[in-house]
């Protein structure tokens, strides 16, 4: 948690959807929620529609915007409880697949430096909070819907997108005491720029074309982050991005550790059920 060079807080903030995995979190469960009489046919093509525009051109701010609209209304009287159920309970077969071994290397790195890792996420908090623990990270920031006796009003209270991951982060800053200045952040996309520039460590993770060019223009490193595959499948080797941001400590033993500590909750949960 501390920079040893002079004792510091550190955190690795990173953004979620193609960042740490291969989709829009939110979208990626509609299927579940179909099934569990949530949204109709109509919406899941809607969704899957958005999911195939995000996945080719990543999302600028009118994108995003239009997203967060139509996710909005459509959670509108959807109860709190069925939803963190349902996510809950497919978490692991839709998200697992998705995560990218290299994200999972270069969190692995962090934890072993005494970093904390925060996802810093558009989506919906419960479906981020959750994912979040999956992956071993220490927090998680994400939209924070509005509800009424249990239920969405289809209001959002905090959106956690653009200059708003910023405003996040400065406050987990004067929260938990980290020093931006030695913090690291990870985002794909040109509408994280804020986020990006609020550290003093800023990298580029499967760009889209506009923070491409951002990042090239101003030297910021950049990461091409490829292979989503299970976790529960998954031997971790070396970090091959750990030599490009300067973090170079032990992605081996520190995956494995992470790794134990994932399945050890997991087994928790499953005693507890």
């Amino acid at each position: 948690m501390t920079d040893p060079r002079d004792g510091s807080k550190v955190a690795a903030f990173f953004d979620l959807d193609k960042t740490v995995i291969a989709k829009s979190s939110t979208l990626a469960f509609s299927r579940p929620f179909y099934q569990e009489g949530l949204i109709n046919r109509r919406a899941v093509l809607k969704s899957a529609y958005a999911q195939f525009v995000f996945s080719l051109a990543g999302a600028d701010d009118d994108q995003m915007e239009r997203m967060r609209a139509h996710i909005t209304a459509l959670c509108a009287n959807w109860d709190v409880e069925q939803v963190r159920s349902i996510v809950d309970e497919t978490l692991h077969d839709i998200v697992d697949p998705l995560v990218y071994k290299e994200a999972t290397e270069l969190i692995a790195d962090h934890q072993m430096a005494g970093h904390d890792v925060v996802i810093v996420s558009a989506s919906g908090s419960e479906i981020v909070a959750p994912i979040a623990r999956m992956i071993g990270a220490t927090r998680s920031v994400a939209t924070e819907m509005v509800a009424h006796d249990g239920r969405y009003t289809g209001e959002v209270s905090f959106y956690c997108a653009g200059e708003n991951k910023a405003v996040a982060i400065r406050d987990l800053a004067g929260q938990y005491g980290y020093d931006l200045s030695s913090c690291y952040a990870y985002s794909d996309s040109i509408s994280d720029i804020p986020m990006l520039e609020a550290v003093g460590h800023p990298t580029a993770v499967n760009p889209d074309r506009a923070l491409r060019k951002a990042a090239t223009t101003r030297g910021w490193p950049i990461l091409t982050f490829s292979d989503p595959i299970s976790l529960r499948s998954r031997i971790t080797n070396p970090s091959a991005t750990t030599v490009a941001v300067g973090i170079g400590l032990g992605a081996v033993a520190a995956a494995g550790v992470a790794w134990y500590g994932i399945r050890r909750q997991q087994r928790r949960r499953d005693r507890a059920d």
